[in-house]
């Protein structure tokens, strides 16, 4: 029996979340194609017949400019000394950049394996893919390449394989049926936030976050034929200009982001959902203690 935890790292939009819900078969970690959609640390949790692993997605590593950013950079950073082995996801059909090369200098010292993660090779041409994986065996001490396409599927199996042989004997960490340490309240934000996303362009990404104020478990509704999960929530927003473009022409966005919303939000729970959105404006937001404490980005010591 295997048992272990694995880090995955990266850059931003490196596909780190997209490979986390493929690798434990359900989604936990949203997926934007927005740069720095992941925040925080996400653990899933895959059972196989022979070992169980833990695997963890982390924000993408990147150059911080507020201390939300800081404090993203470091949950990553940290998981380096954490885990028992590392897996460093790059980008594929991107040019290798300075970004690249910081992160190849950040792991060669790591006491754990390195897996050099090439995702997106669906996007390439394979005539490119041997002298890139040549070209990176050169600049690091990898335990394994892997090339990979998280979308896809192609080749996560030999990923998932590699990465059970490298891992230390060892019992279950959890449960059979644990999937992850998240509570229902962050996957409830996180939804949110992911329609937000979607529908949202500019600088409303990087500068919004969503503040569930109330979560109501699924009770019986008098007026309802079935249970009824009920959310209120708050979207953040950094300027006063932002406020109309989340709310919209007559509400039309804020609608909308709603009502796909809690269409997923259903899907999730299982259950009818009321969901009730609404804006603030709190500039700064990405300097505040607090408000960075209700979105789960706890002070970190690094």
């Amino acid at each position: 029996m295997k048992s272990g935890f694995v880090s995955l790292i990266g850059r931003p939009n490196a596909g780190k979340s997209t490979l986390l819900n493929r690798l434990v078969g359900t989604k936990l970690a949203i997926v934007s194609d927005k740069p720095q959609t992941t925040r925080t640390r996400i653990l899933g949790v895959r059972n196989y017949p022979d070992a169980q692993v833990v695997f963890l997605d982390t924000p993408g590593i990147h150059r911080p400019l507020h201390r939300m950013n800081v404090r993203m950079v470091n949950t990553a950073v940290d998981t380096i000394r954490e885990v028992d082995l590392l897996g460093l996801v790059v980008d594929a059909s991107e040019r290798r950049g300075k970004g690249d090369d910081f992160m190849l200098d950040l792991v060669k010292n790591a006491a754990a394996p390195v897996f050099l993660i090439l995702n997106k090779i669906d996007l390439i041409r394979k005539s490119r893919l041997l002298p890139m994986m040549d070209e990176y065996s050169k600049l690091a001490d990898f335990a394994e390449i892997v090339p990979i396409s998280a979308a896809t599927g192609d080749n996560v199996d030999r990923l998932e394989r590699a990465i059970i042989d490298r891992l230390p004997e060892g019992e279950r960490l959890y449960p059979d049926d644990y999937l992850t340490d998240q509570p229902e309240r962050f996957f409830a934000a996180e939804i949110v936030r992911e329609k937000l996303l979607q529908f949202t362009h500019a600088e409303i990404p990087f500068s919004s976050a969503v503040i569930i104020d109330r979560f109501e478990e699924a009770s019986e509704d008098p007026d309802a034929k079935s249970p009824i999960m009920r959310l209120y929530c708050t979207i953040v927003v950094d300027r006063e200009s932002q406020k109309p473009i989340v709310i919209g022409k007559g509400g039309e966005m804020i609608k909308r982001i709603g009502t796909a919303a809690r269409e997923e939000l259903e899907r999730f729970f299982g259950t009818r959902v009321f969901l009730d959105l609404h804006v603030r404006v709190k500039s700064e937001w990405r300097e505040d203690e607090r408000v960075l404490g209700e979105i789960g980005m706890n002070r970190t010591d690094s």
